[in-house]
């Protein structure tokens, strides 16, 4: 791994797990502490410095476990506090971090603060830690605002008094079960930056923070109007939300080794992105802007310089990103006619070329691990995991699929558990005979990782060599400098006087220089020419 002379976070390689799809120990059909222990050489064999967790909190897991009922505890299915504090010292003995995520928009509804509000009668304190509000119209069955929750349908729910008759509405811009905090109550600073305390205390390196723009709500609740200023939306990215930040940075800052604060920050304007990572407030965000791009050259070259200016300008690292829990995998994304991605535009039965999607993929890997700033990688990802699209409706969770009535095929196909040996499911991911919580599907034998394992040109092969060759080239603190040699159709760039990053995304071949020799590619490089959608990594 990389000698970390500057803070780990600036430049590090982050895996991301989804615990409940990545490694099955007791046969239960749900991944677990336990497997990511035993998984932990494969972690270190791919060269990796830091793990993120999804949330693996008590939660009754109606959105993937983002629907928390106690911060200070593992979910049962998991495992216990004790393991976790067990996987992240091991994990830390073998060089890996650990960042966990806190989900500060919302809880559970069976919350305890939750369960407190609803039996108590409105205007009580119990209730002043949500958005309880009374109905609009003669008779308050019409909802108080015209939100709409960001899984589709309405943002509110009206409760039922105790005799029965209809009370008061609760805001949730997610799903029913995730009732939104009031960020305005003295009770959830306090106690998230108690929380913030409890995993620091415990060795988390970082904290990743969930849908960070959206917490600080216009008192009112006004309808969201036509025309908003930069800050002004009722819910999303105002600013009063970085007074939180500053708050957290501040218990981050109290503790050694260079503690992180992650931050999921979605904005309409990404102009705006910039100012959740000033000096004192996060310590870098995601960047979904290039995650979003449609595989052109144009288009992904923009989205990179404009990263790099907008973080450049207030002296934080960028991130990359190609996927995550909540996105269609890059093989099937790369692989369609729109290539880029939006929640919006999600259907069933869209046409897929896997294998032109595959060479993307891998191109686009190469892409992203030479670009300045850390660099998130989604388990799976490095298989060449494809999104799973014939999932039965039957065993589909996602609240974004029975939201929609079915249209949105929602998330669960790019969360299935990993392949990791065998012929047939479970793949290794649990004891055999297990039935993963997901279904994986049958042609996945080729993509285990132990099919992998022994074929250099396979995608996991890929990986490992990106991460270590990065690691080994200094490209530590040289800039990037565009090529405009190559012409249209192409993203290059050079970090150093030596390092070259070549992406041909068109379908001819292009000549590379005589100057340079390939050190990496993502498909097979013959002569001097570098074939179309495939990327190389040169050393003059």
């Amino acid at each position: 791994m990389t000698d970390r002379r500057s803070p780990w976070w600036q430049d590090a390689v982050i895996y991301q797990i989804y615990i409940r799809s990545f490694a099955d120990s007791n046969g239960d059909g749900i991944g677990d502490l336990e497997g990511v222990r035993t998984r932990l050489g494969y972690l270190k064999k791919l060269g990796i410095d830091a793990v993120w967790f999804t949330p693996w909190y008590k939660s009754p897991i109606a959105d993937g476990g983002y629907d928390v009922e106690d911060y200070r505890e593992i979910h049962e299915d998991f495992g216990t506090l004790e393991q976790a504090e067990a996987l992240i010292r091991e994990a830390g003995e073998l060089g890996i971090r650990t960042i966990v995520d806190i989900v500060p928009n919302h809880v559970s509804e069976r919350h305890p603060w939750f369960r407190a509000a609803l039996a108590s009668r409105p205007g009580s304190p119990e209730r002043a830690r949500f958005w309880f509000r009374s109905g609009r119209g003669p008779r308050g069955d019409e909802r108080p605002n015209s939100w709409d929750s960001i899984f589709q349908g309405e943002a509110w729910s009206r409760t039922t008094d105790e005799d029965g008759r209809p009370g008061e509405w609760y805001l949730h811009l997610f799903a029913t079960e995730q009732p939104d905090l009031n960020w305005n109550h003295p009770d959830v600073r306090a106690e998230h930056e108690a929380i913030i305390r409890f995993w620091f205390d415990r060795g988390a390196a970082g904290i990743r923070v969930d849908s960070a723009a959206l917490l600080v709500k216009a008192p009112d609740l006004p309808d969201i109007p036509v025309h908003i200023a930069a800050g002004e939306h009722p819910y999303e990215d105002r600013d009063d939300v970085h007074d939180i930040y500053r708050s957290w940075r501040k218990v981050a800052d109290t503790y050694p080794g260079d503690r992180a604060l992650i931050g999921e920050v979605w904005v309409p304007d990404p102009s705006r992105l910039p100012l959740y990572v000033r000096p004192g407030e996060f310590h870098s965000a995601f960047n979904f802007d290039f995650m979003s791009q449609p595989w052109d050259a144009e288009a992904m070259s923009t989205s990179i310089q404009s990263t790099l200016d907008a973080f450049d300008a207030v002296g934080a690292p960028s991130t990359w990103v190609l996927s995550n829990h909540d996105v269609t995998r890059p093989v099937t994304r790369y692989g369609r006619e729109d290539t880029g991605f939006a929640f919006a535009r999600k259907r069933f039965g869209i046409s897929t070329d896997l294998e032109l999607g595959r060479s993307r993929a891998r191109a686009a890997a190469l892409i992203v691990g030479a670009l300045p700033g850390s660099l998130y990688i989604y388990q799976g990802d490095e298989l060449g995991l494809p999104e799973a699209e014939d999932l039965p409706p039957s065993v589909l969770q996602d609240p974004m699929y029975f939201r929609s009535a079915g249209v949105d095929p929602g998330r669960d196909g790019c969360r299935v558990p990993l392949p990791w040996s065998g012929s047939h499911p479970p793949f290794g991911f649990g004891p055999k005979g297990s039935s993963p919580w997901l279904p994986q599907p049958t042609e996945w034998a080729s993509l285990t990782v132990d099919a992998q394992e022994p074929d250099p040109a396979s995608t996991l092969n890929l990986y490992r060599r990106m991460i270590r060759v990065r690691g080994e080239t200094s490209l530590r603190g040289k800039p990037l400098k565009w090529d405009q040699s190559f012409g249209a159709g192409v993203v290059a760039f050079t970090r150093g006087a030596e390092f070259l990053c070549v992406a041909n995304m068109a379908g001819a071949a292009v000549p590379l220089p005589e100057s340079h020799r390939v050190i990496l590619a993502s498909s097979d490089v013959v002569g001097t020419s570098l074939p179309g959608n495939t990327a190389a990594w040169l050393i003059a």
